[in-house]
């Protein structure tokens, strides 16, 4: 499969990230251009430590008009799969970082530990029952309330985690 994200009516952005880790498990090599996003495929890292076999590049591999070429962004991907991925432990970096690593760890064999969930919970609407309900099972050992900033104050962004790009 090979796909490039784009601005409305193309391929949504925010789609790139769960489909990627489908991916993981489809047979063969995919590719995905994003081209949106500089800094879309953070969420790689978590991935490649559960065992998926994904090489980020900062050419750009496909035919839609890119704002990143000739710029140093990690924005292609190759997916081979599919790969047994493993259990691990990790913190959610973002709501659709994390929610593809929620999906990762349900695919995975052995029992992950996801650390920040209510972000994701705080992203889409009874996120919880909707995993149910699609028959995953998991186990909420530790509830936060939800940090939503408060209109006025101030928002700290997070640098996105490094990923090893090749050239």
């Amino acid at each position: 499969m090979v796909f490039e994200t784009d601005v409305h009516p193309g391929f949504m952005t925010d789609w790139q990230q769960p489909l990627v880790v489908a991916l993981t498990q489809a047979k063969g090599t995919s590719i995905v251009h994003e081209t949106v996003y500089e800094n879309r495929f953070g969420f790689i890292n978590p991935l490649k430590q559960m065992g998926a076999d994904i090489v980020v590049l900062r050419d750009c591999i496909g035919n839609v008009s890119c704002r990143f070429y000739g710029k140093s962004f990690g924005h292609s991907a190759i997916i081979n799969g599919p790969t047994a991925l493993r259990a691990d432990n990790f913190q959610v970096p973002d709501l659709r970082g994390g929610f593809s690593h929620v999906i990762a760890a349900l695919a995975a064999k052995g029992t992950s530990e996801v650390s920040g969930v209510e972000v994701i919970a705080r992203g889409y609407e009874n996120f919880e029952q909707k995993l149910k309900d699609l028959g995953a099972t998991f186990e909420v050992l530790e509830r936060k309330a939800s940090e939503a900033p408060k209109p006025d104050a101030k928002i700290d962004v997070p640098t996105p985690e490094t990923v090893e790009v090749q050239d």
